[in-house]
This record gives structure tokens, C-alpha cells and sequence, in this order.
């Protein structure tokens, strides 16, 4: 292959054009199989990084690569030029060994590193903020007057209580001297001394007044420095939020995005009907983004896509080495609207009616509930642009007035579902559930051989935020979640496993086989955390309950289809 440095597009020889039809639509970002013209590319590309030398950049992938490996999405866009020439231009997520300027890859949509760039000279200015505050912060000064602010308010209580208390006796006895004094028979001596007891009360209540005054004066003024202290803290904090708000928002119209007609759109036009009101940190930074706005800039026709990800697995994400992913929804979907408008795209599987072949049946029935073996590819309850599912299918079609699903399969999840005739029976199986006394068996099959033959896998989970509905493992904010498991048996590179899960959170099963944390192992035909297959290989093959109305305890078992 050879490269066009003016353009960066890297054109394929005629031999490996002749046998692989062009694609007729260009690739749904968010859901695809990679073209064979995009697999060849993604490969080419992978033997570049495996081969260069020159990038400072500590992917994790050798024995050497300390604790901080930082893994990257790399993309690659299939093109033609405007002579009809087929090729590739090449891009990497954010910044590659801390630069934006590779020859291989296309340019950012913007480069905010671009020497004596406002970015630069203003991260300048925030930095000085930045240092400004962190000396008043940890100047030996401030930290005193914080110490002693609160070691004179804790000092200043305790003299307080003291000395009323020692005023306290000393009213007491002055009482008790008053009583004996009113039977003095002189009395021009008991006048004396009730002179003598009035003025002893006096005095007390002066030296409790001189007492509080010289505290509040020493307080007063360990405040008063105190304060003059934390206002520059607080104007430093604001002028460094004002002035991070203001860039970014800078930024924001910087970043700006164009499409095959030639259209452009702003990061924060394109981000400020969404439900984020604004972008999101690091949008428009991703592969995708970078590879349209250059094919568009330069009169390239955008034919197909692929991403891959490069390095070692991240602790949160699962990410493989080598291997396709999708485009990110919250970032990039906003942004791919509009740069994609007009372009014929592949179909949109998330909004394809399930198989007409795809059939639900009925395992076991009464007058109370019903539970159901649920297919692959069928919902278990309508989505939002899609009607078809349990649910609906057992209104419909099985005259079912009002079912209620008590538990969720994934769409890509065949087994045992649940299902309430009422909802009193309903409230009963979800007590049921919160109380764990369901008892649920999954058998799946994995993408690998297992080095133990069972365990428990307990990784926290939380929900990507910009990415939903995957879900990511995380120690801070993470839902607990637990799986027990057992291999059944090892063919080739596939083992098949017995789960146990629980907990029920979103792709716990899914999320516990694939990460690296986990049996690093993802399900077999997993879209989301391994690689696409004729379907999702997890099966929920098991359930144990107790029947809310006859309490008897019950166990139904279907066997899986794969």
C-alpha cells in the first residue's frame, strides 16, 4: 500500500479491491461487523503500531509497562477519493504520547495544543490560579489560624463553663450566708455584709463580662485573619471556575463539525438539546468524529467504519486487545447525527422486530402465574421503539389480560421468565426477589478455557454513563454484585459454565465472564463485551421459588439450544 502525506489516505493495491464488493451503505456506527475492506486496514494498522518505534506512549502490552498503561481506540475509515481510488485514513481517541501531530492519522477537528494557542495560554493562567491557591492553602499560616480558631473556640468553651461554675458555688454560698445573716440580732453588721455579698456578686458578674469580652476580642481576631485568608480562597476558586468555564465554552465553538453537504455545527449546538444540556468532557475527541470531519474536509466519500481498541484491558471498561467496538453513544451518537445526515446508513438492528421464527412458549401455567422459556431476540417487556415481547406477545396472542413480568432477560437472553396474572401476585414474587429467596441458574458458554473450575466473582457495578446500557466495574460508586460458578466442561477454546448469580444487576453475567477482574472469558456471541455470534450463548436454565398462593416450593428447568 502506498500513502499520500498531503492526505493521509492510504489507498488499497488492485489486488485486494478485485474480489471484495464496495459496501452499499456506510456502517451504523453503534452496532456492526466490521467490512472486509475495514478489517484489512484495522490489520495494517495494527502492524504499524506493532512495528513503530518512535511513540512515547505506554500501551500496557509489554512485560515493562509499569502501572500506568493507557489503552486507545483506533479507527479506521474506509474512502474514495474523487478520482474513485479506494483507500483508508487512520485515527486514534484523544492524544496519542501527548501530542495531537502523527503523519499516519488525521488531525483533531480541533488542536488545542497548537503552540501559543489560547488553550495553552489560558491553562497557563489557570495554573497560576492553581498555584496561587494551593500556597495560601498550605502556608503554614493559614493552617495556624485554622488550628488556632478552633483551639480557641474549644479553650474558650472550657474556661467559660469553669468559671460559671466557680460563680455558681460562689452564688451558692453567698445564699446560704444571706439565710444565716437575716437572724443577725445586729443590724448595722448584717447590713454590712449583705453590702459585702451584693458587692462580691457584682464582681463575679464584671470578671464573667471581662472574660467574655477577652475571648470574643481573641476569636474576633484569629476570624477576621481568618477570613481575609479564605476571601482570596474563595476569589482564587472563583475566577478559576470562571475562567474553566469560560475556555471550555471557548472550546466548545471551536470544535465544529461538519457534513457531506458542507454543513457546520458547534459542540455546543450539537450537544444543547440533548439531555446533557452541554457536551460532555472529551466529546468530539473520539476516532470516528476526527476520521469524518477530515474525509469531508478533504472531498473524501465516507464508505465504511471500525474501531478497535489497542492495549491492555482498562480496570473499568472491558476492552481487548485487537479487538471491534462500537462507537460510544453518549459522545459520539449527538455528534455522528449530524455529520452522518443524509448518508445512507446500514439498518439499525435496535430497532428490528424480533424473528418471525422466534417463538414464545409456555412452560408451566395457573390460575396465579405463568413462566415462560423466552427466546433469544425477543424483549421481555416493550421497549421504547420497539412493541413486540413477552409481555405483549402474552396479551395478544395468549390472552393474558394483564401480565406482569416479575423479572427481566436481556433481549439476547433465552430461559426462564417469570410472570404474575395480578398484582398482588406480582408484589408477592418481588418480595420475593428483594428478599433473594429466588433462586436463579444460568449455563452459558464462554470464549475460552478456565484455569479454576469454580468460585465467586464479586465486581462492583455502575452504569456508563455516556455509554448506556453498558456497564463498567467500579470500586467508588459501584453496586455490589456477585456471581457464583462452576465449569461443566472445556471443548476447544469454549467452556461451558454454570452461574449462579446473586444479585441481579444489569449484565452481571455478561460484564462478570468478560472482564479482565472476572473469568475474563466473555459469553460467546456477547455484542457488547466480546464478539458478535449468531446469538448471545446465556441461558436461564433454572428457577426455584416459593408460589405466592399454595407456598409451595417450586423448581423448573428448561435445557439451552446451544
Amino acid at each position: 500500500m502506498g500513502s499520500n502525506d498531503n492526505s493521509r489516505v492510504i489507498y488499497f493495491p488492485d489486488d485486494v479491491l478485485e474480489n471484495t464488493p464496495l459496501p452499499e451503505r456506510f456502517t451504523f456506527p453503534f452496532y456492526y461487523e466490521p467490512h472486509p475492506l475495514t478489517k484489512v486496514a484495522a490489520e495494517a494498522l495494527q502492524q504499524y503500531l506493532e512495528a513503530q518505534t518512535h511513540l512515547d506512549h505506554n500501551f500496557g502490552l509489554t512485560a515493562d509497562a509499569g502501572e500506568m498503561p493507557i489503552g486507545k481506540m483506533f479507527g479506521v475509515l474506509l474512502v474514495q477519493d474523487g478520482n474513485g481510488r479506494i483507500g483508508y485514513l487512520s485515527a486514534f481517541s484523544g492524544k496519542l504520547a501527548g501530542t495531537n501531530d502523527h503523519s499516519r492519522f488525521v488531525p483533531p477537528v480541533f488542536d488545542m495544543l497548537t503552540e501559543n494557542s489560547f488553550f495553552l495560554k489560558e491553562q497557563e493562567v489557570i495554573s497560576s490560579v492553581n498555584t496561587r491557591l494551593e500556597e495560601i492553602l498550605s502556608s503554614d499560616g493559614y493552617q495556624q489560624l485554622k488550628s488556632d480558631f478552633v483551639q480557641f473556640s474549644a479553650q474558650s468553651a472550657e474556661e467559660l463553663a469553669a468559671f460559671k461554675l466557680e460563680l455558681k458555688e460562689n452564688k451558692e454560698a453567698r445564699r446560704l450566708r444571706r439565710e444565716e445573716n437575716q437572724h443577725n440580732p445586729d443590724a448595722a453588721s448584717a447590713a454590712t455584709i449583705e453590702a459585702e455579698l451584693s458587692k462580691a456578686s457584682h464582681y463575679d458578674r464584671h470578671r464573667l463580662r471581662l472574660l467574655k469580652e477577652e475571648w470574643k476580642a481573641r476569636l474576633e481576631e484569629t476570624q477576621t485573619k481568618l477570613s481575609q485568608l479564605e476571601a482570596q480562597i474563595e476569589a482564587l476558586r472563583n475566577e478559576r471556575r470562571d475562567r474553566s468555564a469560560a475556555l471550555q465554552n471557548q472550546l466548545f465553538e471551536q470544535y465544529t463539525f461538519l457534513n457531506k453537504d458542507g454543513e457546520s455545527k458547534s459542540l455546543y449546538d450539537i450537544f444543547k438539546d440533548t439531555a446533557f444540556g452541554k457536551p460532555p468532557s472529551a466529546a468530539g475527541e473520539c476516532a470516528t468524529p476526527k476520521l469524518l470531519q477530515f474525509a469531508f474536509a478533504h472531498g473524501f466519500k465516507p464508505l465504511a467504519m471500525a474501531e478497535f481498541w489497542w492495549g491492555a484491558s482498562p480496570k473499568s471498561e472491558i476492552r481487548k486487545h485487537k479487538q471491534f467496538y462500537p462507537a460510544c453513544t453518549g459522545k459520539c451518537k449527538p455528534i455522528l447525527a449530524h455529520m452522518l445526515e443524509g448518508i445512507p446508513l446500514d439498518e439499525n438492528p435496535f430497532l428490528a422486530p424480533a424473528r418471525e421464527d422466534v417463538q414464545l412458549t409456555i412452560v408451566y401455567e395457573d390460575n396465579h402465574l405463568l413462566l415462560v422459556n423466552k427466546p433469544s431476540g425477543l424483549r421481555s417487556v416493550p421497549g421504547v421503539n420497539i412493541d413486540d415481547s413477552v409481555f405483549t406477545r402474552l396479551k395478544n396472542h395468549f390472552g393474558i389480560p394483564a401480565p406482569y413480568v416479575a423479572h427481566r432477560l436481556d433481549m439476547a437472553t433465552s430461559g426462564l421468565l417469570l410472570v404474575a396474572k395480578s398484582s398482588d401476585v406480582y408484589k408477592l414474587l418481588q418480595r420475593q426477589f428483594l428478599k433473594r429467596t429466588i433462586s436463579k441458574r444460568y449455563t452459558a458458554l464462554l470464549a475460552g478455557r478456565l484455569a479454576e473450575t469454580s468460585g465467586e466473582i464479586s465486581l462492583p457495578l455502575a452504569a456508563d454513563y455516556f455509554n448506556r446500557p453498558v456497564q463498567i466495574v467500579c470500586f467508588d460508586t459501584g453496586k455490589e454484585s456477585i456471581t457464583r460458578w462452576e465449569a461443566v466442561e472445556s471443548t476447544g477454546d469454549t467452556t461451558r459454565v454454570h452461574f449462579w448469580p446473586l444479585t441481579g444487576r444489569t449484565h452481571q453475567l455478561r460484564v462478570h465472564a468478560a472482564h479482565r477482574l472476572g473469568l475474563n472469558a466473555p459469553i460467546v456471541g456477547d455484542d457488547i463485551y466480546g464478539t458478535a455470534a449468531n446469538r448471545l450463548h446465556l441461558h436461564a436454565a433454572e428457577i426455584t421459588f416459593t408460589h405466592p398462593v399454595t407456598k409451595e416450593r417450586l423448581t423448573f428447568e428448561v435445557a439451552d439450544e446451544f
